[in-house]
């Protein structure tokens, strides 16, 4: 893979096919880079998201990843779609982070029956909250993602990308590299771990859970951005 990317290219647009994208960031055309970041960040930051416990390592985790799959670009075959070779570089990125001594994530079953004030607050309906303000959006959107942040690792991706990111059975499994009978099998026990907890609410809330604004994807796209030129990519203007 060439490491100069040029970032003019009149030819590439947001709407063209995957395929030239691909083919045009396989030759160094920043261009065709940008705009499959700005088509799969979403993905990429939600499923860095459904490992790393914070918003910023995942954020972190997103720019590491795709700077991974820009110096592996040459390898990509297309035996698989994009995204779900995307997918599972991201989810590599984040394992080895998660490893990392810092990183801790408390299993749904001992989280319910932990101590700790805050883990209890995440679970439990506060008393003095209005009844009115616990059915807003934004706020069952954050008790969702309370909810999936205690699922263990294996449920909670295979629950992100089936349920948030509304990706098929066939395509998590070739993301994750597990049989289908498996993701199937996770995203039934997610589910029924959450119900646990979220009862009748989780339907209307999961959809918007882990939200990607504008910003966000500004961010890790300048972040990419800045260190491949560091690196000595060479971005040309």
């Amino acid at each position: 893979m060439t490491n100069r990317l040029s970032l003019a290219s009149p030819r590439l647009s947001p709407a063209a096919p995957e395929a030239d994208l691909v083919a045009a960031a396989a030759r160094g055309e920043g261009a065709a880079v940008e705009v499959l970041m700005g088509r799969h960040n979403q993905l990429v930051f939600r499923t860095a998201r459904s490992i790393l416990p914070s918003d910023a390592e995942a954020e972190e985790a997103a720019q590491d990843a795709w700077l991974n799959a820009w110096r592996a670009l040459d390898r990509f075959r297309g035996e698989s779609r994009f995204a779900t070779w995307i997918v599972r570089i991201t989810r590599n990125q984040a394992l080895g982070r998660l490893r990392r001594p810092a990183a801790q994530v408390i299993p749904l079953e001992a989280a319910m029956i932990s101590p700790d004030r805050e883990t209890q607050a995440a679970l439990a309906d506060e008393p003095h909250r209005n009844p009115e303000q616990e059915l807003a959006r934004a706020q069952m959107r954050r008790l969702m993602e309370a909810r999936i942040d205690l699922l263990p690792e294996i449920y909670r991706t295979v629950f992100v990308l089936r349920a948030v990111e509304e990706m098929s059975v066939e395509e998590v499994s070739v993301a994750l590299e597990i049989p289908e009978a498996t993701v199937r099998t996770r995203f039934f026990r997610a589910r029924s771990l959450l119900r646990e907890s979220l009862a009748q609410d989780m339907d209307t809330a999961v959809t918007g859970a882990f939200a990607f604004d504008g910003a966000r994807c500004d961010r890790i796209v300048s972040g990419v951005m800045a260190r491949a030129r560091a690196e000595g990519l060479h971005l040309e203007d």
